[in-house]
C-alpha cells in the first residue's frame, strides 16, 4: 500500500509537473502568435512581463495601492473649481455679510449657509462651462493663426482640452446644487419672518396690492430658462456617459455635445442677465465700487459667445472647415509660387 501510494504520487507530481509547462507553452504559443514575434526566448519574455503587469484586481499589495494617482483626470478640474469656488465665496461673503456688518452694525452672518453658497454655486458653475468652451475656441484661432491642422497645439492646451468633459460634469453638479438650494429658499426660518415684515408693512402702508408686473415677469422668464438650461447640462451629462457616447455616431456625439453645449451656455448666460435686469444701472449694487457677483460671472460665458459667433462668419468657417480637412496654407503658397515661377 505505501509503495502504491508513493508511485501514485510520483505520478501525480509527475503529471503535475507535465501539465504546467503544456499551459505555459500554450499560452507562450498564443503570445508569439498575437505579438508576432519569432524568438521563442522573447517569447517567453514577454510572457513574463505580461504576467507581472497584469495582477488581478485582488492581487495588489497595501504599498502598490497606495502608490496608485486617485482620479488623475480630474486633478486640474477640482483644483480650478475650488479656486473659484473659494475666490466667489469671498467676494460674495465681503459684499453681503463684511460690508453691513462694518457700516451698520448689522449681523447678517446667518446668510452663509444658504444665501451666499447659493451665490456662489451659479458663478463657478457658469465660469467651468465657459471654461469647457473656451480651449475649443482657442484651437480654431491656433489652426487659424498657423494656417494647419498638423501643428501640435501647446502642451496647457492640449492637458485643457482633454479635461473638457470633467468641467463639464463639474459644472452640471453646481448648477444642481444650485437648483436644489433655490427650491430651499421657502423653507428657510428667516424667510418666513421676512415674509411676515412685509405683510405687516403692506398693511402699515394700508396697500391692498403689491403687484409689480416688471418683477413678475423677470421672475418667470428667470425661471425658466434656468430650468431649460439645466436639461440640457443634463443631456449633456448623460451623452457623456461611455455606455450612451458609444451607441451614438460621432455626428451625434459632436452635434450633442457642441450645438446644444453652446446652446445651454447661452441659456445660462441669459439666465444671469434676466436675473440682473435693471440692477446694471442701480447704483446700490455697487458695495464698495465692486459690481454683483451675477455681473462677473457673465463677462467670460459672454466673451466665449461672442467668439464663438466671429468663428461662425464666412470667411472663419470655410477657412477652419478646410484646415480641419487636410488643407495647409503653406503648402498652398509654395504651390503658387512655384506654378508663378513656371
Amino acid at each position: 500500500m505505501e509503495k502504491r501510494e508513493c508511485g501514485n504520487h510520483a505520478i501525480d507530481q509527475n503529471a503535475g509537473q507535465n501539465i504546467m509547462p503544456r499551459r505555459n507553452t500554450g499560452n507562450l504559443n498564443y503570445l508569439n502568435v498575437d505579438m508576432q514575434v519569432a524568438n521563442p526566448s522573447e517569447a517567453a519574455a514577454l510572457f513574463d512581463l505580461h504576467q507581472a503587469h497584469h495582477f488581478g484586481e485582488f492581487e495588489y499589495s497595501s504599498e502598490q495601492h497606495c502608490k496608485q494617482d486617485l482620479f488623475p483626470n480630474w486633478h486640474l478640474p477640482v483644483k480650478i473649481a475650488s479656486v473659484i469656488s473659494l475666490l466667489a465665496f469671498i467676494y460674495t461673503s465681503m459684499r453681503d455679510v463684511i460690508y453691513p456688518f462694518i457700516t451698520r452694525k448689522e449681523n447678517v452672518f446667518y446668510k452663509i449657509p444658504i444665501l451666499v453658497i447659493n451665490k456662489v454655486l451659479p458663478v463657478t458653475s457658469i465660469t467651468l462651462l465657459a471654461l469647457v468652451y473656451l480651449p475649443g475656441i482657442l484651437a480654431a484661432g491656433f489652426q487659424l493663426y498657423f494656417g494647419t491642422k498638423y501643428k501640435r497645439f501647446p502642451q496647457w492646451l492640449d492637458r485643457w482640452m482633454l479635461s473638457r468633459k470633467q468641467f463639464g460634469l463639474l459644472s452640471f453638479f453646481f448648477a444642481t446644487l444650485h437648483a436644489c438650494y433655490s427650491l430651499c429658499y421657502p423653507m428657510r426660518r428667516s424667510y418666513r419672518y421676512k415674509l411676515l415684515n412685509w405683510a405687516f408693512q403692506q398693511v402699515k402702508q394700508k396697500k391692498e396690492n403689491a403687484w409689480i408686473e416688471h418683477d413678475v415677469w423677470r421672475m418667470e422668464i428667470y425661471v425658466s430658462l434656468g430650468i431649460l438650461a439645466l436639461a440640457l447640462l443634463a443631456l449633456l451629462a448623460i451623452t457623456s456617459i461611455p455606455s450612451v457616447s458609444h451607441s451614438l455616431t460621432w455626428r451625434e456625439f459632436h452635434c450633442i455635445q457642441s450645438k446644444m453645449g453652446y446652446l445651454s451656455l447661452l441659456l445660462c448666460t441669459v439666465h444671469a442677465l434676466v436675473f440682473a435686469w435693471n440692477k446694471w444701472v442701480d447704483a446700490n449694487q455697487f458695495i464698495w465700487y465692486t459690481p454683483p457677483s451675477f455681473m462677473v460671472a457673465v463677462f467670460l460665458p459672454s466673451a466665449v459667445l461672442l467668439c464663438k459667433c466671429i468663428l461662425l462668419l464666412p470667411c472663419f468657417r470655410k477657412r477652419i472647415r478646410k484646415i480641419r480637412s487636410g488643407w495647409e496654407a503653406k503648402t498652398q503658397a509654395n504651390q503658387t509660387s512655384i506654378t508663378s515661377r513656371l
